[in-house]
């Protein structure tokens, strides 16, 4: 399983796909499948029968995941793509850090 640099929450480029250049904000991080689900990317219709919830059946417009190889996090200062690179500092901190600028995201948990 590879490492996801990637969290809820992060503005993300869309790399390919037929949402390609895209931009959006990730909703949900799916760790097993290496997938996250993207705001208003990859837009799929869900018919639903009806139900305890609701009477009638329903036609139901929601975001799709993705492969988290298909986005890039988008850097907060240049405003473009970049890769992500993990850091452990001195006082023993993880922080995830832009490529492009080389600025700190933010930090990440002690835990492996």
């Amino acid at each position: 399983m590879a490492h996801i640099r990637i969290k809820t929450g992060d503005t993300v480029y869309v790399l390919t796909g037929k949402d390609r250049a895209m931009t959006g904000k990730v909703l949900r991080v799916i760790p097993d499948k290496e997938q996250v689900v993207v705001e208003g990317v990859n837009m799929v219709t869900k018919h639903r029968k009806p139900g305890n919830n609701y009477q009638q059946g329903e036609i139901v417009h929601m975001e799709g995941p993705i492969h988290i190889s298909n986005v890039m996090l988008v850097d907060e200062k240049t405003k473009q793509p970049t890769k992500v690179s993990v850091k452990t500092l001195e006082n023993g901190d993880r922080v995830r850090i832009s490529k492009r600028s080389g600025e700190v995201i933010d930090t990440l948990s002690n835990k492996r």
